[in-house]
């Protein structure tokens, strides 16, 4: 039967990219853990993250991308809490963790969670050419986690259809991702492109109002002309084959 339990914090630990995180975890009820064997880990017990064990901490076993990055707070330890903070926070220590405590007759361990979020780039736009009777405009940007939400809106805030969506996961698992939209002259001249980060709920935007001219024009006398030059190949094919039956 277990002497004692490991508490952890009831709600996710949040973290910025390229911040720091602090996970807590104490013993209930109150004791010393001065003498325990404490190891924070993710999923299995040899992958870990930090070791403290014989009175001091133990960096052998632990993970080649943790070292250099983590710090056992100890000042609270003879009241059994403890605190890992984690430095230079990445994308990969996004989630589960395990804190884990053995005395010489019992051991007990707690589960918690760390989300780490970050804003990426301000969104670039740019004029891609004619599409559909109207300009292609596509907006990119990068450095975000996890994987954001882009949106087009008009000058009044109303939400606009896109054509297409694209976001991809780089080297690092950072998103970057691209979304492109069609403006005609009669629609949309000036529109935002709004990145968001749904889990900070922190967004970023930009903003592109497209002047009259870039717009494709049809020339009205280049259409007469081409209307007259198909209504003359219509006579002259017509008065070729009465010619012929004659």
């Amino acid at each position: 039967t277990a002497q004692f339990k490991v508490r952890g914090p009831e709600r996710p630990v949040a973290a910025s990219l390229g911040g720091e995180a602090v996970l807590s975890c104490h013993l209930s009820p109150s004791m010393s853990a001065e003498n325990m064997e404490v190891r924070w880990f993710r999923g299995k017990f040899s992958s870990v993250v930090h070791l403290y064990r014989g009175g001091k901490d133990q960096y052998g076993l632990q993970m080649v991308e943790y070292q250099g990055r983590t710090e056992l707070l100890k000042d609270d330890i003879t009241n059994g809490r403890v605190f890992l903070r984690i430095h230079n926070i990445r994308p990969s220590d996004n989630g589960q963790y395990t804190c884990y405590f053995q005395s010489s007759v019992s051991y007990e361990e707690a589960l918690l969670e760390l989300r780490v979020a970050g804003l990426g780039s301000a969104p670039a736009i740019s004029m891609e050419g004619h599409q559909d009777g109207g300009v292609q405009v596509v907006c990119q940007s990068s450095g975000w986690y996890p994987q954001p939400e882009a949106v087009w809106r008009d000058h009044q805030g109303q939400r606009l259809p896109s054509v297409s969506e694209k976001t991809s996961q780089e080297a690092g698992g950072l998103f970057q991702t691209e979304t492109a939209i069609v403006l005609t002259e009669e629609s949309n001249r000036k529109v935002s492109c709004h990145i968001r980060n749904p889990r900070l709920n922190q967004e970023t935007e930009s903003v592109i109002s497209i002047a009259e001219l870039f717009f494709p024009r049809v020339n009205a006398w280049m259409v007469s002309v081409w209307v007259s030059v198909a209504l003359l190949v219509t006579v002259i094919a017509v008065a070729s084959f009465c010619f012929w039956r004659q």
